[in-house]
């Protein structure tokens, strides 16, 4: 059957000499694999299908879907959302690179509204925000990918619980054992990540690079942890060089 739905690229690999097998993220199915035929032609007016399957692109798309099958098909497919500097700016693209890497690792097949509507606005935020929201969007991006999967981070910085167990997922009152934990000022930087109610407040927030890193490098770990196959993200030293 027909579906219209809207779909985030994560993938794109070529498939015979004029094919691909595009990766999606919908809004109506989940994960879902594409074979879109001929989209690496160039038609007679000039135009070239390939354009629209870049990691991080935001669809409409036309599609043929039958349950429990690996591969659909596409139909047709248009720009949702046209992107004005994720794909032209340094920060930006290092940025949307890097999500698009740590959802190659966590994204389901079952359909979840809510995790499309986090990823969609995450990347409009992305092409549309200012200095500061985008330094500060890869770590607000993995606190709220966490919460929406089911096991975000409890409680709040204060005096009583001062420390952020990282393994645990919550702030306690004493280092724990092991190692994975955010204290002092990092603690109570990474508990305002957690008040934001709307994007355009992460411009208020100001780390430091060694704090940025430290944090994003330990929000990824406690990530990993629900994933036996999460590996390492190659994108990752690159985003904190240009952060740095």
């Amino acid at each position: 059957m027909l579906h219209n739905t809207k779909g985030i690229v994560l993938r794109v690999t070529k498939y015979g000499d004029t094919s691909i097998i595009m990766t999606a993220y919908t809004e109506l199915f989940g994960l879902q694999q594409y074979i879109i035929k001929g989209a690496r032609v160039t038609s007679k007016k000039g135009a070239n299908k390939g354009v629209f399957y870049q990691p991080a692109a935001i669809l409409q798309m036309e599609v043929y879907h039958t349950p429990m099958k690996a591969m659909q098909m596409v139909k047709e497919v248009s720009w949702d959302y046209v992107y004005q500097t994720v794909y032209s700016d340094v920060l930006r693209n290092a940025v949307a690179l890097y999500i698009v890497e740590v959802l190659q690792q966590t994204m389901q097949p079952e359909p979840h509204p809510e995790m499309f509507y986090l990823i969609e606005d995450t990347f409009k935020q992305l092409d549309k925000g200012g200095a500061g929201l985008v330094s500060n969007l890869p770590i607000y991006f993995l606190i709220h990918l966490s919460q929406t999967m089911g096991f975000g981070l409890q409680g709040k910085y204060c005096d009583e619980t001062p420390i952020l167990d990282i393994k645990e997922g919550e702030f306690v009152s004493k280092p724990p054992a092991h190692p994975y934990y955010l204290e002092a000022q990092t603690a109570q930087v990474a508990s305002t990540f957690l008040a934001v109610q709307f994007y355009n407040d992460l411009e208020n927030i100001f780390l430091s690079g060694a704090q940025r890193k430290k944090i994003l490098e330990l929000f990824q770990l406690s990530l990993s942890w629900h994933y036996k196959k999460f590996s390492e993200i190659k994108s990752l030293p690159i985003l904190q060089s240009i952060l740095h």
